[in-house]
C-alpha cells in the first residue's frame, strides 16, 4: 500500500446501476457469472481486500433484484447508494452517501464495477503518483488510430489517421479529492457539460489530473466475448498472488 497518502483517508465509489445492453443478456452485466460468482463480486473482492479503503460505496439501481444474492451484500464495509439516470448522477449520489463520515479533503477512487481484473499493484502505483488534481489509471494507445465519419447509409469512412503520440485510453480507478470531484460534477451538470468520465469533469473545472500507466489486463467487460477473457485474467491474478 502506498505511503504517499500520508495517512489521508480514501474511499471507493463503484457505479453499478447500468443495464449493460451491449451484453445482450437477461440481466445487468455486473450480475453475469464469472467462475461461479457474480462479476460484481470479483470487483468488490479486490476493492474490499485493499487495506487503504475506508469503505466501498456501491451505487445500485432502485429496482435491483440481484444485489441481495451478491456475496458482499451484507458486508458492513459496503455502503449502498441509489443510482441516477446517468453515470455522473450515480457517482454524485455515491459521493453524497459519504456525507457525515468523509471530509471534502478525503480521496475518492471511482472504479467501474465492470472492471473485475484490477490488481492491487495498480492501486499501489496509482496512489504513489497522486497529483494535486488527482490521477487516473490509463493505458498508452498502441494501435493506429483513425477518425471516422458516419455516412447516411450507416457505414463509416476514414476521415484521417490520428497521431497516437500522447493519446491514452482512460481506465479506472480515477482518484480525486471528494470535494473537488463533487464540485466538478455539480458544475458540469448545471452547465450541461457532457461528462464522459470523472476526469473530464475535473478537466472542465480547470484541473489537470495525472495519467498513470496501468496494466492492459484491467479490461472493462462490455461485450459477451469479454467474459471469458476476464475469467482468464482473474485466474492468472489469483495464480500469481499465491
Amino acid at each position: 500500500m502506498s505511503s504517499a497518502l500520508n495517512n489521508e483517508k480514501i474511499w471507493a465509489v463503484l457505479p453499478a446501476a447500468g443495464v449493460g445492453s451491449r451484453m445482450q443478456a437477461d440481466r445487468p452485466k455486473q450480475y453475469l457469472p464469472i467462475g461461479g460468482r457474480f462479476l460484481l463480486d470479483h470487483t468488490l473482492e479486490t476493492m474490499l481486500s485493499y487495506p487503504a479503503f475506508e469503505h466501498v460505496v456501491v451505487v445500485l439501481s432502485e429496482q435491483d433484484p440481484y444485489w441481495p444474492q451478491a456475496h458482499f451484500a451484507d458486508d458492513p464495509r459496503v455502503i449502498r447508494a441509489l443510482g441516477g439516470s446517468e453515470r455522473c448522477h450515480s457517482v454524485l449520489n455515491g459521493l453524497n452517501a459519504l456525507d457525515g463520515i468523509a471530509s471534502n479533503n478525503d480521496w475518492v477512487a471511482v472504479h467501474d464495477i465492470a472492471r473485475p481484473c484490477l490488481r492491487h499493484s495498480d492501486l499501489d502505483i496509482l496512489f504513489e503518483q497522486l497529483g494535486h488534481d488527482g490521477a487516473i489509471l490509463a493505458s498508452p494507445t498502441r494501435d493506429t488510430m483513425k477518425r471516422g465519419v458516419l455516412q447516411p447509409d450507416g457505414s463509416v469512412l476514414i476521415q484521417q489517421t490520428v497521431d497516437r503520440d500522447q493519446l491514452w485510453h482512460a481506465l479506472t480507478p480515477q482518484v480525486f479529492r471528494l470535494g473537488q470531484l463533487r464540485q466538478a460534477l455539480e458544475k458540469s451538470l448545471v452547465d450541461g457539460f457532457e461528462v464522459t468520465d470523472e476526469a473530464s469533469a475535473i478537466e472542465y473545472l480547470g484541473g489537470t489530473p495525472r495519467l498513470v500507466a496501468g496494466r492492459a489486463d484491467n479490461i472493462k467487460v462490455t461485450r459477451p466475448e469479454d467474459l471469458a477473457l476476464a475469467e482468464l485474467f482473474i485466474n492468472q491474478n489469483k495464480a500469481t498472488s499465491k
